[in-house]
């Protein structure tokens, strides 16, 4: 199974915020630049997370994206259920595939995308940013604010 690049990104943008629950919030641009990713691309993953109540976004000139709730109580499994959305792993009617009423592929792979996501669900966001990861975001972020500075 491979990740949507929305679900990439996503899962990035929280592990950034994840880490730097400072104020002021992180900034969209800020997250753009250390992820080279977008910015347009970014807003809409962004707005996906705020909809569903994962990240805080305040707009204007003091505005940013934060996290905006426990990362302990945040699983892996379930934002990558709502980022990847509802799509089956393979659309027999879509191809029109003859085998269709009488294949068994359709069932095994929905199988295998529900063991997928339920070993997702036993890692929660706060699992994603311990120890050298976190480290690593902590510097992407400081490295970020000095270079804004000078």
């Amino acid at each position: 199974m491979k990740l949507t690049r929305f679900s990439d990104i996503g899962l990035r943008v929280l592990m950034y915020l994840a880490r730097e629950t400072r104020t002021p919030p992180v900034t969209v641009s800020e997250v753009s630049q250390q992820f080279d990713v977008p910015h347009n691309h970014l807003v809409k993953v962004v707005g996906t997370m705020a909809k569903m109540g994962w990240i805080d976004a305040v707009r204007g000139r003091n505005g940013g994206i934060r996290l905006a709730i426990d990362a302990e109580s945040l699983r892996i499994g379930s934002v990558l259920r709502v980022l990847e959305g509802d799509a089956e792993a393979i659309d027999c009617e879509g191809i029109g595939c003859r085998l269709s009423g009488d294949c068994r592929l359709r069932n095994v792979l929905q199988i295998g995308i529900e063991a997928f996501y339920g070993a997702m669900d036993q890692y929660t966001l706060a699992d994603m940013v311990d120890g050298n990861t976190g480290e690593h975001i902590v510097r992407m972020h400081r490295t970020f604010m000095m270079d804004r500075a000078a």
